[in-house]
């Protein structure tokens, strides 16, 4: 849930001090934001529309938070009933924030690592019906590594959710463009495995 850093002076964005968890057992709860380097919430709107996409029942779902910042499309997964919420963050400020938020809601489904999301799915070998990528804006490169990194960890007919600030060119191999929209500057995608049988 990451982003390009904010510039300062006029026209630099401020950060929400809260984000509202929208829908599920968790809904109207509050996530803290930060004001970190290149944090940078996911909308409401861009998790509603997302969460509209999946269907509002994840009961059974195991999902991947790769870049979970504030936490919020983690929380909002298990919020809907996912059985498991992996939420990965290298940042040690972020990581505290995430494991309070954690107690607080007592969302026993999701569980924090301190990592770098990379290496981490590039080490894994565990299936998640969704994985979330909202990397920082302005890397593109990581992007790129990120989806190599997470295609494999994708289930038969399971998802992989990308923001960026361009639209996406292509998919990695055995994916397809399920859906997409766009919100301000924030493109949004849902990808889709190809079933192997």
């Amino acid at each position: 849930m990451s982003a390009p850093a904010r510039g300062a002076g006029r026209g630099a964005r401020r950060l929400p001090q809260r984000v509202r968890i929208v829908g599920g057992s968790l809904k109207r709860s509050t996530l803290p934001v930060l004001d970190r380097p290149g944090l940078r919430p996911t909308p409401q709107r861009v998790r509603e529309t997302l969460f509209n996409w999946l269907g509002q029942d994840l009961a059974g779902w195991v999902c991947l938070d790769a870049f979970a910042g504030t936490g919020a499309l983690g929380f909002e997964a298990a919020s809907r009933g996912a059985t498991s919420v992996v939420l990965l963050e290298r940042d040690p400020a972020l990581v505290t924030q995430l494991r309070e938020a954690r107690a607080r809601l007592k969302a026993a489904a999701v569980r924090i690592e301190h990592a770098d999301a990379v290496s981490w799915m590039r080490a894994a070998n565990n299936h998640y019906h969704l994985v979330l990528l909202d990397p920082p804006f302005d890397d593109p490169a990581l992007l790129d590594a990120a989806l190599e990194a997470a295609a494999h960890l994708v289930a038969d007919d399971g998802f992989i959710y990308v923001e960026a600030s361009t639209p996406l060119t292509q998919c990695p191999p055995g994916f397809a463009l399920w859906r997409q929209d766009r919100a301000g500057a924030v493109r949004f995608h849902l990808l889709r495995r190809k079933s192997s049988g």
